[in-house]
């Protein structure tokens, strides 16, 4: 029983990145050794257990071969006759698939050391191709590294997306990817590798067709100005230039959170109105408050500034949003007395508190 630390921590150690998580690949045991050593086990379609102490995975070295479509069309065999390198070529990528053993000695069979010096993301084998998944996290390491496609891996991608892998790929691993892709430093680079291979089209075609007109190049920008920021507006930054129902479609086939779906639909609606609200006057600044739900929710209208601030300077416009404008009429409309307003006009208490709000942010906004 031999025990490696395999993927992604060997690949960060090599790249002096700080490791969060290990994992773990183990050779020469069985299930039930496992089980006698005190390893608890997970799930039951994979032979993976977790570490009686440090709760860490350790999973049994195994190879498999594909049995339908999809990426959970497999079929698995682990055994103690499996070898570390058999393990290792069925993972995706050669930066992925280094090994470091117990005494430190560094296990690479298939070039993955020189690859990360190289800086290319290189698949493994042609078993790269039986898993649609991988497709979408060859994306999401370009935007993390910065690194290049190698031409053959591009090609395999491509070949993929033309066999229709791409169209067995579930909600779930889509936004899974997709989400993690966004908050990486560099998520145009997701974008554009989907958009080589033409995995964009088949996985979001929303985001393909905005993005038509200039090969993608304003939807990039705004996506490297959205970089700083969390992860709703990323997403929303996504989506600028949908109709409300296409963004809508979009958030709900790939079933993004909540939070995400409903900013990505207030950008839809009411991104013109936030960037001309320098220009607004009393009652279209009102309207923009009411249909944002900023008295109760103010840092949605927050989040709006954020997106449309993001699109400005993806579009070369030096302006910024009126923040301050909008959180004065905000002040201005929250400081009228809507119950005594609701005393002296019992019959029409809506319309009246309407018509006070818009009279008090009038005079907040004299000055300008």
């Amino acid at each position: 029983m031999r025990i490696y630390a395999v993927g992604g921590s060997v690949r960060d150690e090599l790249l002096g990145r700080p490791v969060e998580d290990r994992d773990w690949v183990v050779v020469g045991a069985t299930p039930e050794r496992m089980l006698a050593l005190g390893y608890r086990p997970v799930g039951a379609d994979f032979p993976v257990f977790l570490h009686p102490e440090t709760h860490e995975e350790y999973a049994l070295a195994r190879t498999e071969r594909k049995t339908g479509p999809g990426y959970r069309g497999f079929a698995f065999h682990a055994a103690p006759d499996v070898t570390l390198e058999e393990d290792l070529r069925r993972r995706d990528l050669t930066i992925n698939a280094m090994a470091r053993a117990e005494d430190g000695t560094l296990v690479d069979p298939w070039g993955g050391a020189g690859d990360l010096r190289r800086g290319v993301l290189r698949h493994v084998s042609e078993a790269f191709a039986e898993d649609p998944v991988r497709i979408l996290r060859v994306a999401r390491f370009a935007a993390r590294f910065g690194f290049e496609v190698a031409p053959e891996t591009m090609a395999l991608m491509r070949a993929m997306v033309a066999a229709g892998e791409a169209d067995h790929l579930v909600p779930e691993r889509v936004w899974q990817e997709l989400a993690r892709g966004l908050q990486e430093p560099a998520p145009a680079r997701m974008l554009a590798v989907l958009r080589e291979c033409g995995a964009l089209e088949r996985v979001l075609p929303e985001v393909a067709r905005a993005g038509a007109a200039d090969g993608g190049a304003l939807l990039d920008a705004r996506l490297a100005a959205a970089t700083g920021f969390p992860l709703p507006v990323r997403y929303a930054c996504l989506t600028v230039g949908l109709p409300a129902e296409a963004a809508a479609a979009l958030g709900a086939r790939i079933n993004a959170p909540g939070e995400c779906r409903d900013l990505a639909g207030l950008v839809a609606r009411e991104r013109a109105a936030a960037e001309g609200a320098g220009a607004l006057g009393a009652q279209a600044l009102l309207g923009l408050l009411e249909r944002t739900d900023a008295f109760r929710r103010p840092e949605r209208l927050e989040r709006l500034a954020d997106v449309c601030e993001c699109d400005l300077r993806a579009r070369g416009l030096a302006r910024p949003v009126p923040r301050e404008r909008l959180r004065r009429a905000r002040e201005a409309a929250l400081s009228v007395d809507a119950a005594a307003v609701a005393r002296a006009h019992p019959g029409s208490v809506p319309a009246a508190v309407h018509a006070a709000r818009a009279e008090r942010i009038a005079a907040a906004l004299e000055p300008d």
